[in-house]
């Protein structure tokens, strides 16, 4: 080609358009190719990661923690091979994922990873690339439901013959009118002090009686409702063919074996059942009742009464530490022991004979009442011993919450109940009590029973969950 032609070639501007579209389709392609590719590998690792998840999830399901590693590592495999073998025909080949099964204790982790490679639609596009690698990994734990040892621990102390609603205050204090009474010391009173000589006084009726006579629900009624549920009949288990309370189907559900032990507490600690199936210690719910005073002034039946102390959480507690054994995991492994769980159900005033009250004491008697002094719960939960706690909130006995101002609980009570029976001194010492998570309250008129049954439920209960 001459000069001039090779000139005029270079100078000539003609189609210039489609040569450059030419040349720009080339890297248009190229990288259209690879978007399609890389969005379809996308897809398949989303699908495969899922996969690893169901399958991670599957292999610590409360069922399923009940099982060997063998079992829950086959169905971890079934779960996301049901996946892979669905996605084959975009894939090199089938994946086989890789499963890792930990076991410390109650607790269950589980990892499932797998590699692939995802088939690519334009290998040439992508020099020669027949594929793009994809991998992924998920992570779940879980701990299985211990067994458990449950000692109930029920307040049965004057105090707890408070009038269940403020209906029933009100109708136990028009009960207990001087028309009915002659004894000025259980007048217009809305706790049904269960006094069995009353006549001491010059009373000619038992405030108790009163209550049962005129079908007044008390506090402590309801607390044996609760026990009730908890121990001998629950309509609401969601197992058929469990017969029991709460305890029983739980235990069910969870394939753990639980054991209680029933106890009331007052000036002392009262063994109602020691530590046997739930179903023997629901036997001796009915025998949970109000502690008796002689008369006003007389916690017993002795010629030299001074006081009618009669609340000693801390004793209680106490004496409970030295019954109960050193816990375990929980576990079914061999040599390893249940967990031991107290429950104390209790409106969380002390009143005992005590020589260092912080606010000094009643008459020259030595009288003490405080809220709960922790140091015991400390104590206990030291040695691993959960605690759960059921506060029935101290109602605060002034107008307006009562016909009747109670002059005795303004003078000993009402500066632990104040701003309000929720966050008043009794409540956060109650509260410190308890193991994190296994404090509860309700209030006069509340529903005690459903209380007790949501706070089981949340000590005996298990989740899983993904963690990575």
């Amino acid at each position: 080609m001459s000069d001039a032609l090779l000139s005029r070639f270079v100078r000539d501007r003609k189609a210039n358009i489609a040569v450059i579209a030419a040349l720009v389709m080339i890297p248009i392609i190229f990288l259209l190719g690879m978007t399609l590719d890389f969005t379809q590998a996308l897809r398949k690792k989303q699908q495969l990661d899922a996969a690893a998840d169901a399958a991670a999830i599957a292999a610590v399901r409360p069922a399923m923690l009940m099982q060997t590693d063998a079992v829950a590592q086959n169905t971890a495999y079934a779960i996301f091979m049901s996946t892979a073998n669905r996605l084959a025909s975009g894939l090199t080949s089938v994946p086989t994922p890789t499963i890792t099964i930990t076991d410390v204790g109650l607790q269950r982790t589980v990892k499932v990873s797998y590699n692939a490679a995802s088939l690519n639609n334009f290998p040439q596009l992508l020099m020669n690339n027949v594929s793009w690698a994809i991998s992924g990994a998920s992570t779940a734990q879980a701990s299985s439901a211990p067994n458990m040892n449950f000692y109930l621990l029920m307040d049965d102390s004057p105090s707890m013959g408070i009038g269940a609603t403020a209906t029933d205050i009100s109708n136990l204090i028009a009960s207990t009118a001087p028309k009915y009474q002659k004894a000025s010391s259980s007048q217009n009173c809305g706790f049904a002090c269960h006094e069995t000589n009353i006549a001491h006084d010059g009373g000619t009726k038992d405030n108790l009686a009163i209550a049962r006579a005129n079908n007044i629900t008390l506090r402590i009624d309801l607390v044996t409702s609760a026990v009730n549920q908890l121990l001998n009949t629950w309509s609401n288990c969601p197992q058929s063919g469990v017969s029991g309370g709460v305890m029983q189907c739980m235990s069910a559900l969870n394939n753990t074996t639980y054991r209680a032990a029933l106890y009331t507490f007052d000036l002392g600690l009262n063994t109602l059942a020691s530590l046997t199936t739930p179903t023997t210690a629901g036997a001796q719910v009915s025998n949970i009742a109000l502690m008796p005073v002689a008369y006003q002034n007389c916690v017993v039946p002795t010629t030299n009464c001074k006081t009618d102390n009669g609340t000693d959480i801390a004793g209680a507690l106490t004496s409970l530490n030295g019954i109960m054994p050193s816990p375990g995991l929980g576990s079914n492994a061999s040599g390893d022991t249940p967990q031991e769980v107290v429950f104390l159900v209790t409106d969380g005033v002390e009143d005992k004979i005590s020589s260092s009250c912080p606010n000094g004491s009643y008459a020259s008697y030595s009288r003490c009442q405080q809220p709960l002094d922790t140091a015991i719960c400390t104590t206990i939960k030291k040695r691993g011993i959960k605690i759960a706690i059921l506060y029935t909130e101290y109602l605060q006995l002034k107008t307006p919450n009562v016909p009747v101002t109670d002059t005795w609980y303004m003078s000993w009570i009402d500066a632990y109940d104040e701003p309000t029976s929720s966050t008043g001194a009794i409540a956060k010492n109650l509260q410190a009590c308890a193991s994190p998570g296994f404090f509860s309250n309700v209030q006069t008129g509340g529903n005690i029973t459903q209380a007790l049954t949501d706070l089981f439920l949340k000590v005996a209960s298990s989740t899983a969950s993904l963690t990575q």
